[in-house]
């Protein structure tokens, strides 16, 4: 059988990040992508010129269809828009037999804001009590804790401050710090650094969103979280070197990088 990865996220209509990243990432990652919609943006290479979140019964609906018919070996969640629809998620994911990967996600790469900041207690409380993973960049750690990290020796009192809200495992996202791309995943007693050269290539919007959803694929095939994690940050760190210009702004990661590779 495929391994069905189910993304509760938002829709990016430029196709870099969000629900149609994580698809395409499922789909080169060999698992059978599903997704549930949370908000529907107008967003290209330049920015995010509206967000429109949905209701909160039509996310339980589409949450239920699947899941109850199809069912999940691994669910990944990205911009979850606003504190009723993130409590309402984190209730759904409670109730749900699969690992769970959270990308908590606060702005866009522009800056454009995607979560109310009435959200942040609701995903300090709610959401990252129920995530096998933890997600966040450097960007979303200050937002969610108020720890700053401006070298990489921090890192470690952002994951602690960001596994004292409950996940079981948090990946701190070093790749805003100068030198090689290096994050750190931890679930408070095992330390697992991944290092990863930095490619001059502007073009790298969705890499959190592909990173996720790729650490989720590993998931649903049964890798414990540290294989899961490194062979996701392998492809994304691919990706990042063959992201292509998009439009007049930040372009995309290559999703199908491997494919071409392979041809």
């Amino acid at each position: 059988m495929i391994p069905h990865v189910l993304t509760v996220a938002g829709s990016d209509s430029g196709g870099g990040a969000g629900i149609q990243a994580d698809l395409k990432t499922m789909l080169a990652l060999g698992v059978h992508g599903m997704s549930v919609i949370t908000a529907v943006t107008a967003q290209n290479s330049l920015g995010v010129q509206g967000a429109w979140e949905l209701p909160v019964e039509a996310v339980r609906a589409q949450y239920r269809s699947v899941v109850d018919d199809i069912g999940v070996q691994a669910i990944k969640t990205g911009m979850l828009a606003s504190a009723e629809l993130v409590e309402t998620v984190a209730e759904l994911i409670g109730a749900t037999d699969a690992p769970a990967v959270v990308d908590p996600v606060g702005v866009s790469k522009h800056g454009d804001p995607l979560l109310a900041a009435s959200a942040l207690d609701s995903v300090r409380t709610k959401l990252l009590p129920v995530a096998t993973v933890a997600t966040p960049n450097l960007d979303e750690v200050a937002q969610l804790t108020g720890v700053r990290v401006e070298a990489e020796e921090q890192l470690r009192q952002a994951a602690a401050a960001v596994l004292a809200y409950g996940p079981r495992w948090v990946l701190i996202k070093g790749g805003h710090l100068p030198g090689d791309a290096v994050d750190l995943l931890t679930d408070g007693s095992a330390e697992h650094w991944l290092r990863a050269p930095r490619y001059d290539n502007r073009h790298t919007h969705g890499t959190g969103c592909t990173l996720a959803s790729a650490i989720a694929s590993g998931l649903a095939k049964g890798l414990p979280v540290p294989e899961a994690v490194a062979a996701a940050k392998e492809y994304v760190t691919g990706a990042i070197r063959a992201g292509f210009a998009l439009g007049g702004g930040i372009g995309p990661v290559d999703h199908g990088w491997r494919f071409r590779e392979d041809s």
